[in-house]
């Protein structure tokens, strides 16, 4: 398989700095050497996007925080993502923070559209991200891109890449979640999204859960695209993230869950976002990170 390679080093989604540097702490990690020995062509992009400083820039809305350099990384963003579709590629994100994920989400629904073909979203994260302005207590459009992709909040956000919602939210999965905000929640319910809380973990297992999600869930659809932030991860698992929440998964359920979506054979794009490298230690999160995405790239045990 060719998979290209786009860094996207942004951090304007959240309040905490850090995460720009987290695709060269993933190319530190050994990113290409891992996917390459298991027999991928890599191709870099070369436009990697640029963004300002976010120190530098102006925060604006407080409601949309940094909403104009955000657009303005996700506009380019989604161009190259549709491109690397377009050509045969599997596009790998390397982020940055999760609002990213608006310009991914965006790129791949153009492309979907004009094939004329269905896909779905499994979203790994302890954080829903499908907040609106209005639900936001933050202001962070990291935990509203989710959410924009379903065609919901901002309009500037909803209508990046096209005046259509680029994910139906019936055709998303949520694995992990545990940190949800009250008025997100009713988003969720209306939208119709489904929800693997830690909670339905324990209950269920993680194999019971990756199989509700691909064969009840998204039995129907023709390609999946895996959206991993990587505070998914229990921080003892994962210390070098922006927003870490207690309680998550084990290095073990996410492996388990990374090699049964790459047996399933559908995945054709991901991204891997909020690996924060001055928060890390000794890059342990880079590294998990490079482990879970060689899993969903064919690494077996046997």
């Amino acid at each position: 398989m060719t998979i290209r390679l786009i860094d996207v080093p942004m951090d304007f989604g959240a309040n905490r700095r850090g995460v720009d540097m987290g695709p060269s702490a993933l190319r530190q990690a050994g990113i290409k050497s891992a996917l390459t020995q298991l027999g991928h062509h890599l191709e870099e992009e070369k436009r990697t996007v640029r963004v300002p400083i976010a120190d530098h820039a102006e925060e604006g809305d407080p409601q949309v925080k940094f909403l104009a350099p955000i657009l303005k990384g996700c506009e380019d963003l989604s161009v190259l993502v549709r491109e690397s579709m377009a050509g045969g590629a599997f596009p790998l994100v390397m982020g940055g923070d999760h609002s990213i994920a608006i310009g991914t989400l965006a790129g791949l629904g153009a492309h979907y559209k004009t094939a004329n073909q269905t896909w779905g979203v499994v979203w790994i994260d302890a954080h829903a991200d499908f907040n609106t302005p209005e639900t936001s207590p933050s202001g962070n459009v990291h935990g509203m891109g989710l959410a924009a992709a379903a065609g919901l909040g901002h309009p500037a956000l909803t209508r990046l890449g096209g005046d259509f919602a680029k994910i139906d939210p019936r055709r998303i999965v949520i694995i992990g979640a545990r940190d949800i905000d009250t008025g997100e929640k009713q988003n969720l319910k209306q939208a119709g999204v489904t929800v693997f809380t830690m909670a339905d973990l324990d209950r269920l297992g993680m194999a019971e859960v990756a199989r509700r999600t691909l064969e009840e869930h998204l039995g129907s659809v023709q390609a999946l695209h895996v959206s991993f932030d990587v505070d998914s991860l229990d921080p003892e698992v994962a210390p070098g993230v922006g927003t870490p929440v207690r309680g998550g998964l084990t290095y073990r359920e996410l492996h388990f869950l990374m090699e049964t979506l790459g047996a399933d054979g559908r995945a054709r794009s991901a991204e891997v976002v909020e690996v924060n490298p001055i928060l890390d230690i000794r890059n342990q999160t880079a590294l998990t990170a490079v482990e879970m995405l060689a899993s969903l790239m064919g690494d077996t045990i046997l």
